[in-house]
């Protein structure tokens, strides 16, 4: 077994190079020619390999960006991981995902941003986007909340509530730095905008219950 172990581990360092290839070359031709432009022939033939060895990878054209979308979730859920023990939930969806937004901005980002949103086949991934990224995002921040220390019961749906507000942040945050002028600040000044504007509405109506 151990023998084996090497092999293995080569082999799938293998699959993830090849795999960043596809990516790579998909985004290049994608941001070039346009998704509907690009063929599957002219993936494989950038990133040398056989169109029969892309469907081992990928089903479509479409899982290519689905990769990408997936990548954002990833780094959001290291983010959360990252903050300090403790933390109050709100806390950390926010400071996460202000953080995630920092650290994938890049131009190439916002070109593929641009694509997905301009491409009408690929507008219904967005949506799909969303709700893959709100479910991982109430599953790690689940995963830090622990029993109160008096036996008593957790806030139901905490984690869930949170989430549905830090991707609805940053919908309403990407929107408005889209659409905002030619030098804009960067993307989660405008997230941060949206959380601020939350948090203030909510301490609102906390206020306004107690009265």
């Amino acid at each position: 077994m151990q023998a084996d172990e090497p092999t293995m581990g080569r082999r799938e360092r293998k699959r993830q190079e090849t795999r960043a290839r596809i990516l790579t070359a998909a985004r290049a031709l994608f941001l070039a020619k346009g998704f509907d432009g690009t063929t599957v022939d002219e993936i494989a033939e950038r990133a040398d390999i056989s169109k029969r060895s892309f469907f081992d990878y990928f089903p479509s054209k479409e899982d290519v960006v689905t990769a990408w979308q997936d990548g954002f979730g990833d780094l959001l859920v290291a983010r959360i991981a990252a903050r300090p023990p403790g933390e109050p939930l709100a806390r950390t969806a926010h400071a996460a995902m202000s953080a995630a937004i920092r650290d994938s901005a890049s131009p190439e980002g916002i070109d593929l941003d641009a694509l997905v949103r301009d491409t009408p086949s690929l507008r219904a991934r967005m949506h799909l986007k969303y709700a893959r990224l709100e479910a991982r995002l109430a599953e790690a921040l689940a995963a830090r909340t622990a029993p109160p220390p008096d036996g008593g019961a957790a806030l139901v749906g905490e984690p869930a509530l949170l989430a549905m507000i830090a991707v609805g942040a940053l919908r309403l945050g990407s929107e408005a730095w889209r659409t905002s002028a030619a030098e804009p600040p960067p993307p989660d000044h405008y997230t941060d905008r949206v959380f601020d504007d939350i948090w203030h509405h909510l301490r609102q109506l906390a206020a306004a219950g107690g009265d």
